[in-house]
């Protein structure tokens, strides 16, 4: 049996019009999985017809998370397109703001945990629902970070919203295991994406970040696309409430 065969499953990937996302829906296509991307920007539309011209099935639905009217809108149209049947989830749509904590706006504040941990609580849940009304059997795939482990720097936000994710995942994991529902998190280490332009341009923390990583290089969407199809196969059918990271070796250091 070819535990890792994930052909002809129906996935919704949110955020997957740019960075990590992109590389995982990018993965699971390439094992035959179809994907619906969810994502607030126009450009997931384009995303999702250049994934189609290279033979891929890949749908869009555009949808702000952070408006919980607009997201289960968001997640119905999702399932319509994947012909009402859903299989996997990853939930990978993410913000980031930076402040020093003691200026940090409270707007900010809000936004950070509205995308970042509200909307992922009320995917997991959709999904769930989903998966029960199926009768049982899915996979939850949530995005945690490396700042679940630490409290980081100038983002007091998006450390407590990911924290919260990873909490939230062995939560739901407790409850739904039983029915078949694998509720997982992946925590990435310092990946090149467009969130980490910053840290990037910055010589002095780049350094001190390769510097912390045995693999000596930041990380791709690349990279993802392993963790990705495993968790969304069979072969993690009895992983229940983890979070893996995928850091290059960053937490050994």
């Amino acid at each position: 049996m070819d535990f890792f065969n994930i052909a002809g499953k129906k996935a919704i990937v949110t955020g997957a019009a740019q960075g990590l996302a992109h590389g995982m829906a990018e993965g699971l296509m390439e094992a035959g999985v179809e994907v619906c991307i969810i994502d607030i920007s126009k450009k997931a539309g384009e995303v999702a017809e250049s994934f189609c011209q290279k033979g891929y099935r890949c749908h869009a639905v555009n949808a702000d998370l952070g408006d919980k009217e607009d997201l289960k809108k968001g997640f119905a149209l999702a399932v319509d397109a994947l012909g009402g049947q859903l299989d996997i989830i990853i939930n990978a749509a993410g913000i980031q703001k930076r402040h020093f904590s003691e200026e940090f706006p409270i707007e900010d504040w809000e936004a950070v945990i509205n995308i970042n941990l509200n909307s992922v609580f009320l995917l997991c849940q959709l999904a769930g629902q989903q998966y029960i009304k199926q009768g049982g059997q899915g996979k939850i795939i949530n995005i945690a970070s490396m700042l679940s482990y630490f409290g980081g720097y100038t983002v007091p936000a998006y450390a407590a919203s990911k924290g919260g994710v990873a909490q939230l995942t062995k939560a739901l994991s407790n409850e739904w295991a039983s029915k078949g529902i694998n509720v997982n998190a992946v925590a990435p280490g310092y990946m090149a994406t467009e969130m980490n332009t910053a840290l990037i341009a910055d010589e002095t923390r780049n350094t001190e970040i390769l510097n912390r990583i045995p693999a000596k290089r930041w990380g791709t969407p690349e990279d993802m696309k392993g963790v990705a199809i495993f968790l969304a196969s069979e072969a993690s059918n009895y992983l229940n409430g983890a979070i893996i990271p995928v850091d290059g070796g960053y937490l050994s250091r």
